[in-house]
C-alpha cells in the first residue's frame, strides 16, 4: 500500500506586485525629446554647410554649437528610452530611473561647460575688443532663436501630452491601494515580513522629470542667449554700443551656471539615494508609531521615480501586530510604490 502525501502549493499570485517604476507620461516626453534632437541636428547640418559655402565663421561655429545641444538632447532621449526598457528588466531592482539621473547630471555638466565658454569668451572680448560681423551674427542669432522657440514648443507639447496620459481626467488625484502578507509560521529569529505596494497618482508631472528638465534647460538657455544676443547686436549695429555684446554674454553665462547648479544638485542627490523627502519620512514614522507601542528601529525611504518612493521599515513593539497591519497603515500615503515591513517583539524588561 503506497503512502500518498498531499503537497501544499503556495498561491503567490495575490502577493506579487509590479516593479515597473515608470510614470505613464515618460513615453510622450521621450518622443518630444527625439523630435527636438532631430530638429537641432538638421539645423546643425544646414548651418555648417552654409558656413562652409559662404565662408561665414559665425554660421560655422554656431553649427557646431548646435551639435553640442543635439548631443545633450539625444542623450536625454536615449536615457528615457533605456529607463523605460529597464523598468521591465529584472536585472534592475528598482527600474531605470537612475539612468535618467545620470543623463541629467551629464547634461548639467555640459551646461557648466557652456557657461564657462561664454564667460571666458566674454572676458576676452571685454579686455581686447574685436570687430563684429553684425549682419552675419544677427542671422545666426535669429536662426538660433527660431529653432529654440520651435524646440520649446515641441517640448511643452510633449510635457502636456505626458501629463494627459498620466492624468486622463485632467486633475490631480491621489489614492493608494496595496497588498501585503505576513507568513503564517514563526521565524526562528522572531520576526515576520510583509511586502506590499501602493500606487500614488498626481505627482509624476513632467516638471518632476529631471532628465527632461535638464534637456529643456539646454533649449531655454540657448533661446535666452540668442535673444540677448539679438538685443546686444542691434545696439552695437545701430547705436555703436560694442561692449554690450560681451556684457550680455556674461549675464547669460551666470544665468546658465545657476540653472546648471540646480540640475547637478538634484541629479547628484538622486544618484547617491539622498532624495528622500524628510517630511515623507516623518509621516511614515508617525503613521507606524501612532499606536504608542510600535517603534521604528530602522527606516529607509528612497526614491525610485519622480514622486515615487520605496520604504523598508523595522518595527519593534511590546505587543506586535501582524506585519500586514503596519503595512495597511501606510496605504493612505500616496507615492509609496513598494513597502517592506519586518516586525520584532521587544526583548527589553517590562
Amino acid at each position: 500500500m503506497s503512502n500518498i502525501v498531499a503537497m501544499h502549493v503556495h498561491d503567490l499570485a495575490p502577493f506579487r506586485h509590479d516593479h515597473a517604476f515608470v510614470d505613464a507620461g515618460s513615453a510622450a516626453r521621450g518622443r518630444a525629446l527625439w523630435a527636438v534632437t532631430a530638429l537641432t541636428l538638421a539645423t546643425m547640418v544646414v548651418e555648417i554647410a552654409a558656413g562652409w559655402w559662404s565662408g561665414s565663421l559665425a554660421l560655422w561655429a554656431d553649427g557646431w554649437h548646435m551639435g553640442t545641444h543635439a548631443a545633450a538632447l539625444g542623450g536625454a532621449a536615449m536615457a528615457a528610452l533605456l529607463a523605460r526598457r529597464a523598468a521591465s528588466n529584472a536585472a534592475y531592482a528598482f527600474g531605470g530611473w537612475k539612468i535618467e539621473m545620470l543623463a541629467a547630471y551629464t547634461s548639467g555638466l555640459l551646461l557648466v561647460a557652456v557657461s564657462l565658454w561664454l564667460l571666458v569668451d566674454a572676458v576676452a572680448v571685454l579686455r581686447a575688443p574685436r570687430p563684429i560681423a553684425y549682419d552675419e551674427a544677427m542671422v545666426v542669432a535669429v536662426i538660433g532663436l527660431a529653432v529654440n522657440v520651435a524646440s520649446v514648443w515641441l517640448l511643452e507639447r510633449g510635457r502636456a501630452d505626458g501629463d494627459a496620459v498620466a492624468h486622463p481626467h485632467g486633475h490631480d488625484h491621489a489614492h493608494a491601494h496595496g497588498h501585503a502578507h505576513a507568513h503564517g509560521h514563526a521565524h526562528a529569529h522572531g520576526h515576520a515580513h510583509a511586502h506590499g505596494h501602493a500606487h500614488g497618482h498626481g505627482h509624476a508631472h513632467g516638471h518632476h522629470d529631471l532628465n527632461f528638465r535638464a534637456a529643456y534647460l539646454h533649449v531655454v538657455a540657448d533661446a535666452v542667449t540668442s535673444l540677448l544676443a539679438i538685443v546686444a547686436l542691434a545696439a552695437g549695429k545701430w547705436f555703436g554700443i560694442d561692449w554690450l555684446d560681451p556684457a550680455v554674454a556674461l549675464v547669460a553665462a551666470v544665468l546658465i551656471a545657476r540653472w546648471a547648479a540646480g540640475v547637478l544638485a538634484q541629479a547628484s542627490r538622486a544618484l547617491v539615494d539622498a532624495t528622500a523627502d524628510e517630511a515623507l519620512r516623518q509621516r511614515v514614522r508617525a503613521t507606524i508609531e501612532a499606536d504608542g507601542d510600535a517603534t521604528l528601529s530602522d527606516l529607509h525611504v528612497w526614491q525610485v521615480r519622480q514622486r515615487a518612493w520605496c520604504v523598508a521599515a523595522s518595527v519593534v513593539a511590546d505587543r506586535p501586530l501582524e506585519a500586514l497591519a503596519y503595512r495597511q497603515r501606510l496605504e493612505a500615503i500616496a507615492g509609496l510604490t513598494h513597502v517592506t515591513v519586518e516586525v520584532h517583539r521587544c526583548r527589553g524588561p517590562h
